[in-house]
């Protein structure tokens, strides 16, 4: 099963990319990840709007790729709050139902545009506290591999 991230915005040398990719080289397989970007100076409604659409057609471009839809999981604040061992088994779920990929997606600094989230066969959140929007590639990633070692029954997780 592959996993892929699709995310708005471009992450920047520094401790937010450091922490994402320590753990996404940890992830076998690795995370792949797709940045979308508007640079055009849009209003916020307008923005999630454009940002949404984006993303769609990341996600559009890679179903073309593959023949087939992947699991789109949406990280939104008001999404269902998994703990790590739910997490863990959602996970192993869509590896025994033979998901050829799980994509999440990340959205801007406003968050997702309602035709992502309703694109979404899971809407997840890391929590009722807000997180920005380059800080929840690491978190997204470091649970990603604590799923990875709680199913390979790997001591990693000792919660």
């Amino acid at each position: 099963m592959r996993l892929l991230l699709i995310a708005v915005g471009r992450l920047k040398p520094g401790p937010a990319r450091d922490l994402f990719e320590e753990y996404r080289g940890r992830l076998r397989p690795p995370l792949e990840l797709i940045e979308v970007e508007e640079r055009r100076p849009l209003s916020g409604p307008e923005l999630m709007r454009r940002e949404g659409e984006l993303l769609l057609e990341a996600l559009r471009r890679r179903q073309a790729k593959s023949g087939r839809p992947p699991v789109l999981v949406a990280l939104d604040e008001r999404g269902e709050a998994l703990d790590t061992q739910d997490f863990a088994r959602r996970y192993a779920a869509w590896r025994d139902r033979a998901a050829e990929e799980v994509a999440f997606v990340i959205g801007g600094a406003d968050g997702l545009a309602p035709e992502v989230k309703a694109a979404a066969n899971l809407g997840l959140s890391l929590g009722p506290m807000t997180w920005p929007h380059l800080l929840v590639r690491g978190l997204l990633a470091e649970q990603l591999y604590r799923a990875q070692q709680i199913l390979t029954g790997h001591p990693y997780h000792r919660g």
